[in-house]
């Protein structure tokens, strides 16, 4: 069976968990409550197969490090950001981490390409040439299969469509209640509930 390689862009897949919970009406301040229960999404990029790297990188507040952690401890290579450092774009740094360590391992694994798992929805700077479009690209002319894992409606619809046409792309969406989690108001704001994340069913999960 074929390694897998998962890329993971926390910023953007959290960031449209935000606007997602919104939308599903998931009770009161819900894009302040909704979190990504990283077991059960690091479950479904890996899809049961041999995981050769997993990588993760993002901009998050320090109080999450106890998280990160455990990711850590669960074989995932956590690379961090600094939100207040000025000279950093949040989202540039993360961005540019993921798609060096891309290119490196199809460089290094040139013989022998695996699959790669995207997580991210972010498909700028393709017509320049860069981006993680262009780096699933290079990598698929080299016989590495694709996977995309992202929010439907927030993917961009380029790199949406050459995934669908060259690999796959799995909507985030069909899985959303298994993960995310919710967590309960904090004192002082309007009653809400913990929602805890639902069984996470990988036969609803189609692999390249």
């Amino acid at each position: 069976m074929d390694k897998v390689f998962i890329y993971w862009d926390n910023s953007n897949i959290f960031l449209e968990a935000q606007r997602f919970a919104e939308e599903r009406n998931e009770g009161p301040n819900a894009r302040f409550r909704v979190r990504i229960h990283f077991d059960n999404i690091l479950h479904l990029a890996q899809a049961d197969r041999p995981v050769e790297r997993a990588i993760a990188a993002g901009s998050v507040p320090p109080e999450m490090r106890q998280l990160w952690n455990r990711m850590e401890r669960n074989g995932v290579t956590v690379q961090l950001f600094d939100r207040g450092n000025q000279e950093r774009s949040e989202q540039d740094m993360p961005d540019r981490l993921l798609q060096l360590r891309m290119l490196e391992d199809a460089l290094d694994y040139n013989g022998d390409p695996g699959i790669v798992v995207l997580l991210t929805g972010d498909g700028a700077g393709y017509l320049e040439g860069a981006g993680f479009h262009s780096t699933l690209e290079r990598m698929h002319k080299r016989g590495w299969r694709v996977e995309i894992l992202s929010w439907g409606r927030s993917c961009n619809q380029r790199m949406r469509k050459w995934a669908e046409e060259n690999g796959l792309f799995v909507a985030l969406d069909d899985f959303y209640d298994s993960i995310t989690f919710m967590e309960p108001s904090r004192p002082g704001h309007e009653l809400a509930p913990y929602r805890p994340p639902a069984h996470l069913d990988l036969s609803r999960r189609p692999t390249a």
